[in-house]
């Protein structure tokens, strides 16, 4: 086969969505096609469990699996898109230096990214929480804080470091609120000057309950146990700016923290704000079959997209299970359409929601049915576990929630300093020697 008769299909985005198309297009086609898929790095990240990572209740790398092992036949760049010519249908993107690709199909699958500027302050004085890194900045943190409490003469300065603040009362909210909360209860008996009863979490909410995307009684249940475990609960609070330690909220209240995370907020990428594609709130818009109207070739899915579910004729959520099955279908109409055949609307009941809430407890509705507690924490566990992507990331989840039942949480700071940074003892330029 010449060269000039091969046809490329660029997926942009490593995510699930982008992850099951260019799994699935493998399997289905041709060999006169070439997948090529964009990346800014060269692994899945399973974005449900960083809580976890924040809570040292798992490694940073039992949530990301490389690409390399779960595609095959794709030809993968670990790249970062710059800008698309759609009349000359092409991605310009760079790594080390500037290059380009053409295309034949384009796929957008490239999520979102966290909005630090939705706030003033905002960027400055508050941790999102979107990936591997900002959990690992955010465990970090946390020990910082412990350890300067414990060498803190004044005890007033001593509580305000041991205060966290989450602002949103979603699932990434009440998760990472109770992993923090956890996690600061069994860290804090190794500090000799902090006390147990001076860690206070306060979750902040700007509706009038949590988790608002699950049943009325299972917000209760969740805010009842934040309340009983000493997590402080604000609702119908929202932030209206955010400065050194302190959050004011528009009702005038300030909130004092040394310690502000962010799980809200998020923003589509620059490349995407192009007048060619349709969007509302930065978001694809895009047709039952996941194409873009008035683009021939151009296919858009997972967080990035407003994807219309013919289940409900909503858009869809952006949740791991719907861009699994996005990337499973849009595999299939891609096909179908070079096929000259008729694509197929997606169309998905979802199975349930879940939200590990601390402690060994959660709470979820699965097939309409409300369940919590330990069952409802040990289906969740078993959910992400069988999710999780390969083979040996799953052994090693298992291992290590297994040891973490059974032994104190890690407490080690993961410093990423290289040798010689910012130490006046070693000069970045050697004196020549005489």
């Amino acid at each position: 086969m010449m060269q000039s008769d091969i046809k490329k299909i660029v997926i942009i985005g490593g995510g699930f969505a982008g992850t099951a198309l260019a799994k699935s297009l493998e399997k289905k086609l041709s060999v006169n096609w070439d997948i090529y898929l964009l990346s800014k790095t060269n692994s899945i990240t399973y974005n449900p469990l960083l809580t976890e990572v924040v809570g040292a209740s798992i490694l940073p790398a039992h949530v990301q699996a490389p690409l390399r092992l779960i595609l095959r036949r794709t030809r993968i760049r670990m790249v970062t898109v710059d800008r698309i010519d759609f009349s000359d249908k092409t991605v310009y993107y760079h790594n080390d230096e500037a290059a380009s690709l053409q295309y034949d199909q384009l796929v957008f699958a490239n999520g979102l990214g966290a909005n630090t500027g939705m706030l003033p302050g905002l960027r400055e004085h508050a941790l999102p929480l979107k990936t591997v890194g900002d959990a690992l900045h955010i465990r970090n943190t946390i020990l910082e804080r412990l350890e300067q409490a414990t060498i803190h003469s004044d005890p007033d300065r001593r509580k305000l470091l041991t205060k966290f603040v989450v602002i949103g009362g979603g699932f990434s909210g009440v998760e990472v609120a109770g992993e923090i909360n956890d996690y600061l209860k069994s860290a804090a008996r190794y500090y000799k000057n902090v006390k147990t009863g001076d860690c206070l979490v306060s979750i902040l909410q700007n509706s009038d309950r949590l988790l608002p995307e699950l049943p009325v009684k299972l917000s209760r249940k969740t805010k009842d146990s934040f309340v009983k475990r000493g997590i402080k609960v604000y609702l119908n609070s929202s932030a209206e700016k955010i400065a050194k330690e302190k959050i004011v909220l528009e009702s005038g209240e300030v909130l004092r923290a040394a310690t502000i995370i962010c799980t809200v907020g998020s923003q589509p990428h620059k490349f995407c704000q192009c007048p060619e594609l349709p969007r509302v709130n930065g978001r694809i818009v895009t047709q039952s079959d996941m194409s873009v109207a008035g683009i021939e070739g151009i296919w858009a899915l997972g967080d990035c997209a407003l994807v219309p579910n013919r289940y409900d004729n909503k858009p869809c959520p952006p949740t791991a299970q719907f861009a699994d099955r996005q990337g499973k279908l849009l595999a299939a109409n891609i096909i179908e359409k070079l096929r000259g055949g008729k694509t197929r609307a997606f169309l998905y009941k979802p199975l349930g929601k879940l939200a590990s809430i601390g402690r060994n407890n959660a709470v979820g509705e699965i097939y309409g049915f409300s369940i919590s507690g330990l069952v409802a924490f040990l289906i969740w566990r078993a959910v992400y576990l069988l999710k999780v992507p390969t083979l040996s990331r799953k052994v090693r989840l298992y291992l290590e929630w297994s040891w973490a039942m059974l032994f104190p949480p890690d407490i080690a700071h993961l410093g990423f300093e290289r040798s010689g940074e910012d130490s006046p003892e070693f000069p970045k330029h050697e004196e020549k020697r005489q």
